[in-house]
Formats: structure tokens, C-alpha cells, sequence
């Protein structure tokens, strides 16, 4: 993962187990993703469901990163071991809850580059869209743990970067519209 750039981030638990059984569980994994990735990414979508989530994130720059993280040799290394770092401790603490062992996460968690403003925006609705798609709820504003309820209410406290959005929508109307224009479409387009 390189600096400057967005990525989409997706993974999935493994086998057919869930990486979330109670609510608790989505706002420990909010935490410590905001504990080892806060100084990394700048993160502008998510979607928590059962067995999967999605981000959409954009690796911080170069001199952020050497400043936050002055010993690190290189930023490859920096980014990949926040990465594993995040992943090892929900993993552990959800393995002593649980009393269980072994991997929860599928091995590599998958990362797709931003390359244009288009792919930037369908992947930003694709990731509220995800739990209608996988039958969880019927409208995405149903769905409790994904980041669409911060952008509703502006005043509240959130670990977003929420006026980075406006880089690729003319506001708010321009995101509800464009996801009732594209609903379908994305519905059955696979981004994971």
C-alpha cells in the first residue's frame, strides 16, 4: 500500500464463522481499528456485517507517516505490520471471549486501488449498499454499523475523514441521488 493512495479494503472471516456475534463486538473493532490504523489511513467509508466488513481508505502521506512514526525503516513495512497488528488484536481478544483458536480473518485481506473519481464513488456507495445486497436489511439506512449514520449527523464526534467526500460528490443530494440512480447496478456488480 502506497502513500497518498485510496484503497478499498475488504476481508472475510474464515471459514464460514463470524468475525461479529454481538454488538460489542462491532465497537471493539471500531476501537482498535482506530488505535492501529488512526495514524495510517484517513478513512472515509465502512461497513461492518457478520462475517465481512469493507473500508474505504486512503493511506496517509509520506511525511505524515515518518513524523507519527519516526523508527520505522520503511513505510511498506509501517503500513503492513499497523495492518497486522489491527487484525491480531481483535483476533486475540475475540478468541478469549469466545474460547476459541486460530485465524478469524481469511489470510490477506484484499485492497484494490482508487484509480479515478468514478471507481471512487461507486466503491463509496457500494460499501452502505453491501447490507441490502447481502440480505442483512432491506434499505442501507437500516444498517447499524456502517458509516452512513455519521454523514447524517455532521455534529457528531467520528473518527471520519468526512469532507474528503466532497472531492467527489456535490454534496449530500448528490449522494442520495447517484445511489438511487445506481442502486441496481451496484447491486449486482461484485467489488469483493
Amino acid at each position: 500500500m502506497e502513500p497518498g493512495q485510496s484503497y478499498h479494503i475488504y476481508n472475510h472471516a474464515n471459514g464460514i464463522e463470524q468475525i461479529f456475534q454481538e454488538e460489542e463486538n462491532y465497537r471493539f473493532f471500531l476501537k482498535q481499528y482506530a488505535k492501529y490504523l488512526g495514524g495510517v489511513v484517513d478513512t472515509y467509508a465502512y461497513c461492518l456485517m457478520p462475517n465481512h466488513f469493507h473500508l474505504l481508505v486512503g493511506v496517509k502521506l509520506e511525511d505524515e507517516l515518518k513524523s507519527t512514526f519516526p523508527k520505522f525503516e520503511t513505510l511498506e513495512k509501517l503500513i503492513s505490520k499497523q495492518f497486522a497488528n489491527f487484525f491480531s488484536s481483535y483476533t486475540q481478544s475475540f478468541n478469549k471471549v469466545y474460547s476459541r483458536r486460530g485465524s478469524l480473518f481469511i489470510k490477506n485481506f484484499k485492497r484494490t486501488p482508487i484509480l479515478d473519481e468514478r471507481q471512487w464513488q461507486e466503491t463509496f456507495l457500494y460499501i452502505h449498499l453491501n447490507p441490502v445486497k447481502h440480505g442483512f436489511v432491506k434499505v442501507h439506512q437500516d444498517w447499524k454499523w456502517s458509516s452512513w449514520h455519521a454523514y447524517q449527523d455532521l455534529n457528531k464526534p467520528s473518527n471520519l475523514e468526512r469532507d474528503y467526500f466532497t472531492n467527489f460528490f456535490d454534496g449530500w443530494g448528490h449522494v442520495r441521488n447517484m445511489m438511487e440512480v445506481k442502486k441496481e447496478w451496484l447491486m449486482n456488480k461484485s467489488l469483493e
